[in-house]
């Protein structure tokens, strides 16, 4: 007590002015005072995008849909060049698979719009290494497309990779790289190749697995880039239609049908059959007897049919005959008993053991 009364009449003899003690809840206070002001300076927090899954079907139908696109295109460029040399497009043909891969990416990739198997499924690319998303998630499928270092590096791996990859192998083929008499640089060369596309498939297999675990990344190419396909529209379903793929399957099994069925019809019988149905007695009135009813020609060796009495060429009523032991008579229906010669005398048909 003494000791502040001392201090309170020291600072009144200099002339100083005396603060009351502050307050337990000062500093609450001011932090709850400036902590608004402090938020607003401060950038929107990041959220993270909602877990999504694409369907593992549309990515790869959507590839499948490119390669027939692509082999469409070079259909049609083959047969722009079908009246020139032939073979002369068989050696340019990766600098014609190479052409054409580049302009379905810069008509596509390069301008933000989706390939054409892409587009057919509602898928568009989108760049995962930006997965934090600022502002407001709705759908998860939000986020940017891809940049261009992304575009140009997808590019150079799908269109020069591919095509480098393709003269690679066709050059080392045409100079025998392979053969143990050549040369040790060559022969490492393409040793090394080898083990290259092992590693390759290899690491492209185990990418598969991961891709029909996770369901991202169809392929290595995306993984590196990080170029991840997710829905275009939120709002578009796929829509499977079995219409086509019923009716294939209806005309595969009646051609399996009729091909196990045909073998088991006699078509003499099934003409003879039909004869009345197909002909009427004034067509028939106008057939010439004289020619063969099998080959309608002029029999060389004629031979007539017991008991019928019509008129064939030998080798045709005898192979016929021999064939078959019912065979009928294709002009009246009648069943072929025996074969005579024309004036000669009658021989009867051998029978079948």
């Amino acid at each position: 007590m003494d000791r502040q009364n001392l201090a309170s009449s020291s600072a009144l003899r200099g002339g100083a002015t005396v603060h009351p003690p502050p307050q337990h809840d000062a500093w609450i206070n001011t932090y709850r005072n400036l902590h608004p002001q402090w938020q607003s300076l401060l950038p929107p927090p990041h959220q993270s995008a909602i877990p999504i899954s694409i369907s593992r079907v549309n990515q790869v139908d959507a590839g499948r849909l490119d390669i027939e696109m692509s082999a469409m295109l070079k259909e049609q460029l083959v047969k722009v060049f079908s009246l020139m040399k032939p073979g002369m497009l068989f050696q340019y043909e990766p600098e014609l698979d190479a052409f054409l891969e580049f302009l379905i990416w810069r008509f596509s990739i390069w301008v933000d719009k989706p390939t054409p198997g892409n587009a057919l499924m509602n898928l568009r690319y989108r760049d995962e290494r930006a997965s934090e998303i600022r502002g407001k998630v709705r759908t998860g499928l939000e986020g940017p497309g891809l940049t261009v270092a992304q575009k140009i590096w997808y590019c150079v791996a799908t269109v020069g990779g591919q095509y480098i990859w393709a003269r690679l192998q066709s050059f080392s083929a045409f100079r025998r790289w392979g053969d143990s008499e050549q040369r040790s640089l060559a022969r490492g060369v393409w040793l090394l190749m080898q083990r290259m596309e092992g590693i390759y498939k290899a690491a492209s297999f185990s990418n598969l697995l991961l891709f029909l675990y996770t369901g991202r990344f169809r392929n290595l190419i995306e993984r590196a880039l990080r170029a991840r396909l997710v829905y275009g529209s939120p709002n578009m379903n796929r829509a499977v239609s079995f219409e086509y793929m019923n009716r294939q399957l209806v005309w595969n099994e009646f051609s399996e049908l009729l091909l196990l069925l045909l073998p088991l019809l006699n078509s003499a019988s099934v003409k003879s059959f039909l004869r009345p149905f197909s002909k009427d007695k004034s067509s028939d009135s106008s057939v010439d007897e004289s020619l063969c009813p099998i080959c309608q020609g002029t029999p060389s060796i004629p031979f007539v049919a017991i008991p019928c009495q019509h008129r064939y060429c030998y080798y045709c009523l005898q192979t016929r005959c021999s064939a078959s032991s019912s065979f009928r008579c294709p002009r009246c229906g009648e069943p072929v008993a025996a074969m005579q010669r024309h004036g000669g005398l009658v021989s009867n048909i051998p029978q079948k053991q």
